[in-house]
């Protein structure tokens, strides 16, 4: 009998706990292939920086693959030798926040676990899957593989240049993508920047710089101007919303209802972020409650709070940024920018200043930390591409990535749900809302491999 072919597409952290959870539950007619060009998995983005001030954004204690490991990270870290010589990882509290690839290192290791332990096949391809066609996958090396699950993992394209930053693309004063190698460490220590976007990644490259002993003037911008919060210290009871007064609940309504539930908080000595944190655990239901209208009006004008106060920074990260600011060093405005140019060397910008008033200022270098280009998903890749010529996927109704099921399979250009490919992760958060952040991630994860090993009433929703 011929094996069961799943094709995995991505290997970063999406597509390597799938794998691990596939392992886990599948049998031995079951075949696991993934296609991920990079020669170690689970190092997507955010687990493959090298530099050592990039942190996880919680505790480890709060990472795991499922539910029922809760803690397992926290515990494998510890006994880790690079808990030993990280100074820096264990925080006054006694939560640990390793160093990001640590995370990676984990995932191999728990990688490994599973395939001592299953009895299924599993195979990591280094190359490029650049189109499907009859039901095979084609490899950029021009391997061809059949395929009867198809599970798209990818989860993050690269950044698009803003508009007004088109003319200088070329410019070597312009830093696109600050994750590309050494982009930072070539930086004049003394050279004056500009930040554009004031998010976790402008965080990073904040602290990247600190490390690097950079003394120069920094000015970090965005439209709003809101920079993501620290984590909580110490430990505190778990906050339960009550039902909701409304139905159906809009984004407004979800908004005056969490300000209040926030006071109320405030009155038992509890922290907002504690209510922050039952909203996202019930980030699934919320959103889905709510109408592609309302979705639409919260990524409007509510996307950008909720991210700063629901992706918060290590607080190690969070010292350096805060020290910077207070010295000074770092600026941050709430600004358009209206006017790029090259004058005498520098760059200048033109800013609309958001409570009113222009003013300029004038670098030596631009950073980009503007995000991956969710909206621009499946032009991104041939095999997307490839697919979305063929109507087998669409982009999702808001522009987040792919349209899916309530079982995450992909909504076909017709309206069909396409039962061969499913999407995990990121990609998938146009349905789901909340899929950025790990927890959830691997609860999507774990949905779906219990979807494709028919393992329903161990994970019955993507509630797992």
């Amino acid at each position: 009998m011929a094996k069961r072919q799943i094709v995995i597409i991505g290997g970063g952290f999406s597509g390597t706990a799938l794998a691990i959870q596939l392992l886990r539950r599948a049998d031995a007619q079951c075949a696991i292939t993934l296609i991920e060009p990079r020669a170690e998995l689970a190092e997507g983005v955010a687990y493959s920086t090298q530099d050592p001030v990039h942190r996880i954004n919680v505790p480890a204690a709060r990472m795991q693959l499922s539910q029922a490991e809760k803690g397992d990270f926290d515990r494998w870290y510890r006994q880790q030798s690079a808990f030993q010589h990280d100074g820096d990882a264990l925080w006054q509290d006694d939560s640990v926040y390793p160093q990001r690839r640590q995370f990676a290192v984990y995932l191999r290791d728990k990688l490994q676990r599973a395939l001592h332990g299953s009895v299924a096949s599993f195979r990591h391809i280094k190359d490029y899957a650049d189109d499907y066609q009859s039901g095979q996958v084609i490899t950029r090396q021009g391997r061809v593989l059949p395929v009867d699950q198809l599970v798209l993992a990818i989860s993050h394209p690269a950044p698009t240049i803003p508009s007004e930053f088109q003319p200088l693309s070329t410019d070597p004063r312009l830093i696109m993508d600050p994750w590309q190698s050494d982009q930072l460490s070539q930086i004049d220590p003394l050279a004056s920047l500009a930040i554009i976007g004031t998010g976790l990644t402008m965080s990073d490259v904040v602290a990247s710089l600190v490390r690097q002993g950079h003394r120069g003037k920094i000015t970090a911008i965005s439209r709003r101007g809101q920079l993501p919060r620290a984590n909580l210290s110490g430990d505190y009871a778990e906050y339960s919303l009550p039902e909701a007064p409304y139905s159906p609940m809009t984004a407004r309504h979800w908004l005056r209802f969490i300000r209040q539930q926030v006071r109320l908080a405030a009155l038992q000595q509890l922290p907002w972020q504690v209510v922050l944190d039952d909203v996202r655990r019930q980030g699934q239901t919320i959103w889905q409650q709510l109408s592609v209208e309302e979705q639409r009006r919260f990524q409007r004008h509510l996307r950008p709070w909720w991210d700063v106060h629901r992706y918060r920074i290590a607080p190690q990260v969070s010292a350096v940024v805060e020290d910077y600011l207070a010295s000074t060093q770092l600026k941050v405005y709430a600004a358009r920018i209206t006017a790029v140019q090259r004058i005498s060397g520098q760059i200048t910008l033109a800013l609309a200043l958001r409570h009113g008033g222009r003013t300029e200022l004038a670098v030596d270098k631009v950073i980009l930390t503007t995000g991956p280009a969710h909206q621009a998903l499946i032009s991104s890749q041939p095999l997307l591409q490839s697919l979305a010529k063929q109507r087998l996927i669409m982009a999702d109704p808001l522009g987040l990535g792919i349209a899916v099921s309530a079982q995450s399979q992909a909504m076909t250009a017709t309206g069909d749900i396409n039962r061969t490919i499913f999407v995990v992760g990121p990609a998938a958060r146009g349905r789901f809302g909340e899929l950025m952040g790990l927890p959830q991630v691997a609860e999507h994860a774990e949905f779906i491999a219990a979807q494709l090993t028919s393992d329903n009433e161990r994970c019955p929703s993507f509630q797992c």
